[in-house]
């Protein structure tokens, strides 16, 4: 091992730190408050070494201690921890949550936040955040399977948009393709709150039986902590937990830490190692190094297990020898991952890694002192109660209230501006929409992935949600969307969170999977406004009201704040990704007009709701009103129907209605195949406009053969879920009776024109 240039004699260990009480530290510099300091010193009896401080400074950060929204996440665990199908086998608290999905197998998902480094960095930001989160499905003990991406953006044409959209794209691309991971799903949305503030979420799903489950803590007296993987860098030092714990100024980042840098390449290598660990019994904790690297993974392994560690920080391998123990400690680089094993099994996981070419070293074991130790050749440098770093940091009540402008933002209805009364403006209007950032073909960023690797995709983009087969011999899968609609969370954040967990929730069983569980990535500006903490508050109730009324559990997330440039916040975005299971993915069904001759049916009712739409927000560049009704019951009995109608055969295709509503529905079903159809609007609603372009919930578009029309109809009755004939496919053209007839192509065409050309 190199050495660093600092002496011990140099060093500010827990023998100076005592002697030397009232040494000035840069405590506010690494983003602690002053009474965050004083409970440091309280906590430990002495002011910390510069080694506690930064471990201190990271632990209780934003990004890692959630000490603006604890008070609010933990009505979560009021939500009974069971699923429609089995029970939750990890959730809250653990690297990501795990449920059961029947045949002894179990399925882990989780979405992150990577969205400061990826302003800065925009490549490494996100290839990191993809390995990031696959790391976190790794440490349950699960094979990674696949990846999603829920991105938003400034606007398309804004020129940071050019800067950063591109570089993301690579970046998720580029690390889940090397990585061998089939990206399925995801959205990319423009809106001007995005500028200086992109939204990369990641999200990932692991296979695993459940026999195989791992979980984070350091048990065992004397048990041997194994650091293994990459190198330690100087690439990120206080990265993403300190990026992601600070308002951006107007000219960018206050502070500009390295972003990470990745690896995807040494990734595989470690996902293949720690799957043949993990086989051959050699584990018996484990944690992955992210977002406040060996900070982390030390104090939460020896918070969670018996509450003891001793570590030698001079064992761990660097690439940079000059780095400091609070540099080593701060580092956020990727690839990493720290094991504890019992000493009978070191030389067997030792030999492991090194047939994988993976450098791993014994630095440290735990103990029984209830201590977090941290020696630097010789010298004490860390010696803490872990539970004080990891688990049990500041905990704020922060102000909320419901702001002065909500009341006149409500007020301002989209359902007063001028609209379209004529068959060539609702034409025109359906080829604005079908054009715009948010709603045009998002094929040039999913071409950038690979969706089909690894043989086990059975539907991703732009399919309602993407599914992967877990069995090959009884064709068990899995299904997984993420939606979020920042424009209805505005208008009212309670009921935009249930409108975000309703689309999840919809799109997962239009494929024909049974949603089981959500976990989600909460997006917000700065916590230290009210305005913005009451939105924070009324989205997390929301949500939790919305998972009783749907029995699905919440297996764990995200939060991300200070998403904010100056004092211009982000749309609240509350990413809510939704995990069903289907027993037999060849029944499965998908969003595109197959054949000529189907039955065209709408499932479910449409009201006047325009405010927050699509159609407000291209046509007018308006935002007002309140969003559409939640209708949950009504979203239940719809899954049920589809669900139920994809096994028995019934249906030949489902796409649900959202985003643009009827129109954008037709229109994205005659894409694939270039199979057209002749529909009546005329019993949906008395204005064809709202008829085509209400966003009303609870509703879905299908095809039915003539066989199984009388079939479907009776199963719909059945479950009350209300059936509208709509007309036939066929052609190709679009043909909305008495209103307009446009050419599949035309519409194509527009659609697909946007990307490429602000790309170019």
């Amino acid at each position: 091992m190199a050495e660093t240039s600092r002496t011990p004699s140099q060093l500010d260990t827990v023998a100076v730190a005592t002697q030397d009480p009232n040494r000035e530290q840069p405590w506010a510099d690494l983003g602690l408050k002053a009474d965050e300091y004083d409970r440091i010193k309280e906590i430990l009896g002495r002011r910390p070494t510069s080694a506690e401080l930064a471990m201190y400074s990271v632990m209780w950060s934003e990004h890692c201690s959630y000490k603006s929204t604890k008070v609010h996440l933990k009505q979560f665990g009021e939500i009974p921890q069971e699923t429609p199908v089995g029970k939750m086998l990890a959730g809250i608290g653990e690297n990501a949550g795990v449920i059961d999905i029947g045949q002894g197998y179990a399925v882990t998902f989780k979405v992150e936040s990577h969205n400061h480094p990826s302003f800065v960095e925009p490549y490494q930001g996100a290839a990191t955040g993809v390995g990031g989160i696959v790391r976190d499905i790794l440490a349950m003990g699960a094979r990674p399977v696949a990846v999603v991406d829920p991105l938003r953006f400034g606007p398309l044409d804004a020129e940071d948009t050019a800067r950063v959209l591109p570089g993301i794209v690579a970046g998720v691309g580029g690390y889940g393709n090397c990585l061998g991971l089939p990206n399925i799903g995801g959205e990319a949305v423009f809106d001007a709150t995005y500028a200086g503030n992109p939204l990369v979420n990641a999200g990932a799903i692991g296979v695993l039986r459940h026999e195989d489950l791992h979980l984070a803590n350091a048990s065992g007296k004397g048990n041997q902590v194994i650091l293994y993987g990459a190198r330690t860098g100087g690439d990120g030092i206080g990265g993403v937990s300190v990026l992601a714990s600070e308002t951006f100024d107007e000219g960018g980042p206050a502070k500009r830490p390295s972003v990470q840098v990745g690896d995807p390449f040494m990734e595989k290598l470690l996902i293949e190692c720690t799957l043949e660990l993990f086989a051959a019994g050699l584990v018996a904790g484990i944690q992955d190094l992210g977002g406040a690297g060996l900070s982390c993974a030390t104090s939460e392994l020896a918070s969670a297990g018996d509450g003891g560690m001793h570590v030698e920080l001079d064992r761990v391998p660097l690439r940079d020898s000059s780095l400091s123990p609070e540099e080593i400690l701060m580092s956020e680089s990727q690839e990493r991952m720290m094991a504890v094993v019992t000493p009978d099994n070191v030389e067997a996981f030792l030999t492991i890694c090194k047939k994988w070419d993976v450098e791993a070293v014994v630095v440290g074991e735990v103990t029984d002192t209830g201590r977090l130790e941290i020696d630097w050749h010789g010298e004490r440098v860390v010696d803490v109660p872990p539970a004080s770093v990891a688990h049990d940091g500041p905990v704020y009540n922060r102000p909320f209230a419901r702001p002065d402008w909500q009341d006149t933002l409500q007020a301002d209805g989209a359902e007063k501006l001028a609209r379209p009364t004529t068959g060539a403006e609702l034409k025109d209007t359906l080829l604005t929409l079908v054009a715009s950032p948010n709603l045009c073909d998002k094929a040039w960023i999913t071409d950038q992935y690979d969706r089909y690797v690894r043989g086990n995709t059975v539907l991703s983009q732009p399919e309602d949600s993407g599914m992967i087969r877990v069995d090959d011999s009884t064709n068990l899968g899995v299904a997984m969307s993420t939606d979020a609609n920042g424009r209805y969370t505005k208008l009212d954040p309670y009921t935009g969170a249930q409108l975000s967990l309703a689309e999840s929730y919809r799109n997962v069983s239009t494929g024909g999977a049974t949603p089981l569980a959500i976990s989600d990535c909460l997006n917000f500006g700065s916590p230290e406004d009210p305005a913005v903490m009451w939105q924070f508050a009324e989205a997390c109730r929301g949500l939790k009201d919305a998972c009783l009324e749907l029995g699905i559990p919440v297996t764990g997330g995200n939060v991300s704040l200070y998403n904010q440039t100056g004092e211009t916040a982000i749309l609240p975005t509350p990413v809510v990704a939704v995990l069903g299971v289907i027993e037999d993915v060849t029944k499965r069904t998908g969003s595109a007009f197959v054949a000529e001759g189907a039955k065209v049916l709408l499932l479910g009712e449409t009201a006047e709701e325009l405010s927050g739409s699509e159609w407000a927000h291209v046509v007018h560049n308006h935002l007002g009103g309140l969003p559409p009704q939640v209708k949950l019951a009504a979203e239940k009995q719809l899954a049920d129907v589809l669900t139920a109608a994809s096994r028995d055969g019934l249906v030949t295709s489902a796409h649900d209605l959202s985003d643009g509503g009827l129109a954008i529905a037709l229109a994205e079903a005659t894409f694939r195949n270039g199979i057209g159809a002749t529909v009546s609007v005329a019993d949906v609603h008395a204005d064809a406009f709202v008829a085509l372009f209400s966003e009303s919930t609870a509703r879905v578009l299908v095809t039915v053969t003539d066989e199984q029309v009388e079939a479907f109809t009776a199963l719909a009755a059945a479950n009350g879920v209300k059936v509208t004939e709509l007309g036939t496919t066929g052609g190709t053209d679009l043909v909305v009776e008495g209103q307009f007839t446009a050419p599949v192509a035309e519409v194509k065409a527009a659609w697909q024109a946007t990307l490429p050309a602000a790309m170019a």
